[in-house]
């Protein structure tokens, strides 16, 4: 396509340097690109070209314009950097009079990413199936979640927090039980969850009572099963045709080949039971705990017995490690997927953990699509960056001339009053998921929702504000409360963000 890229004179070079050869730039008497209107465009030979494109961030109507050359003009991306990758698409994309074409090309590509994903899952092989879920082969790893001691929940707290873990992306929910637990506790929990979803349901234990009490209530799978419980519940596996996660006879002291040696004891002493549908945990250390050992450990039984899907219990390592946890499950699910894993298992146990289901959900998806292409898990329309950028934008250089900002010498308290801020936490209602929101109090009255603008705006309108530096803190805090509620964050007036 013979394309033309509209810019203003401030963004000329950033705008050249991005679309270099691909494409025409002309530049027009408008000092910043967003503020480009019709009549900038009014001196230019457009009939030449098959398309226009304008900055993405302006606001002016180019439609009365486009019917007059017969040319389409429209929209390219909101930022200059982006421009190169817009133009290598220009003869995919059908271009917007409204939408910047950046975003027009992230919705495609997540959208393409999600159909090729469900295809996918659809054609993948399988080691064996929990319901319509597919567990092993060449199928997508799949996300276990765990609710920590779930016997010590009410039935309704323990409902709205697996209706949480499976709106975030759950595959399997396992109901973690502490030891001391009773069989009435463990029946309630699994009934109580039963009700709340219908992925399947682990129950995680290692007394023979409360697995055999979980076979008898139809659990999809058991945790864990050892040299000391494997004679009680291998006979009532095999009978029940219950798939069953194997694990070492866990013993600090051992080597790494003993480890092994154990794990693959118990796997054979499962089959001599008659169980057909193993899971294997080689058990993934802490960091400075041995979680390098244990990584080659993985490797080795997976090359070892490639058919035997494998458990990663990725919390092991998140829970224990002071990172955003963002990264460390992105990572570990790459590390996971080259190691032949299965079941990526986590609690969502800590506050700094929150958000690990849904990070390893999409992170398992993110390995899928990276293995179908076979390329790294980059530029594939879903993503785990919240607070780096993919590419930075370009940064402005200060006038010559400028006026200092000054230090605030004193506040004054606006008569309209003054206006606290605070956030909700995002919970469930009736089996739905109801967002959290930003509350501003007035004594007039009290502002809700998520948006800063709209609830800025209506403070104002309710004549809540009424000096210009009480407007302009007011924006300061409503929008780092709305980052705190798109981060999952907590948030407190005032307080460092």
């Amino acid at each position: 396509m013979n394309i033309l890229v509209v810019t203003g004179m401030r963004a000329e070079k950033i705008v050249r340097e991005s679309v270099g050869d691909a494409a025409t730039v002309e530049v027009v008497n408008a000092g910043v690109a967003a503020f480009i209107r019709p009549e900038h465009l009014e001196g230019l030979n457009l009939h030449e070209y098959d398309l226009v494109l304008v900055p993405g961030l302006v606001s002016g109507d180019f439609t009365g314009l486009e019917e007059r050359v017969g040319v389409p003009v429209r929209k390219g991306s909101k930022h200059a950097v982006d421009l190169g990758l817009v133009i290598e698409l220009a003869d995919t994309l059908e271009f917007s009079h409204s939408t910047p074409a950046c975003e027009l090309i992230a919705s495609k590509t997540r959208e393409r990413a999600f159909e090729t994903m469900s295809k996918l899952e659809e054609s993948a092989d399988q080691a064996f199936s929990l319901g319509a879920l597919k567990i092993g082969g060449s199928s997508r790893m799949k996300v276990m979640a765990e609710v920590v001691a779930a016997e010590t929940l009410t039935d309704p707290k323990l409902e709205e927090i697996i209706h949480l873990y499976v709106f975030e992306g759950a595959d399997i929910i396992d109901l973690g039980i502490s030891l001391g637990a009773d069989a009435d506790d463990v029946s309630r929990v699994i009934q109580v969850a039963r009700r709340a979803c219908e992925v399947p349901i682990s129950i995680d234990t290692l007394e023979p009572d409360l697995l055999a009490l979980g076979v008898g209530e139809g659990v999809d799978l058991l945790l864990s099963l050892n040299g000391k419980n494997m004679d009680t519940i291998g006979p009532l596996a095999h009978e029940t045709d219950t798939p069953c996660v194997i694990i070492p006879d866990l013993d600090h002291q051992k080597s790494e080949t003993a480890v092994i040696e154990s794990l693959e004891k118990n796997i054979d002493a499962a089959r001599e039971h008659g169980i057909k549908r193993i899971i294997a945990d080689p058990i993934l250390n802490p960091p400075c705990d041995g979680l390098a050992e244990s990584l080659v450990r993985y490797a080795e039984f997976h090359r070892e017995h490639p058919e035997i899907p494998l458990f990663c219990g990725v919390g092991n390592v998140s829970e224990l490690l002071d990172v955003d946890s963002t990264g460390v499950n992105g990572l570990l699910a790459g590390i996971g997927s080259e190691l032949g894993a299965s079941i990526l298992f986590t609690p969502e146990f800590s506050d700094k953990n929150r958000g690990s289901i849904r990070e390893l959900t999409t992170a398992s998806q993110m390995m899928q699509l990276s293995l179908d292409r076979e390329s790294p898990p980059k530029d594939l329309g879903i993503d785990l960056l919240e607070l780096k950028e993919k590419r930075r934008r370009p940064f402005e250089t200060p006038p010559e001339e400028f006026t200092p900002a000054r230090p605030i010498k004193s506040w004054r308290l606006d008569p309209a009053g003054s206006v606290r801020i605070s956030i909700t936490e995002r919970t469930i209602e009736n089996g739905k998921i109801k967002e959290g929101v930003i509350i501003a109090e007035h004594r007039n009255g009290v502002v809700v929702g998520r948006n800063t603008c709209q609830i800025l705006t209506t403070l104002i309108e309710e004549g809540c504000v009424s000096l210009l530096d009480h407007a302009g803190y007011l924006g300061r805090e409503l929008t780092r409360a709305e980052l705190a509620l798109r981060l999952g964050r907590s948030y407190n007036q005032d307080d460092e963000f």
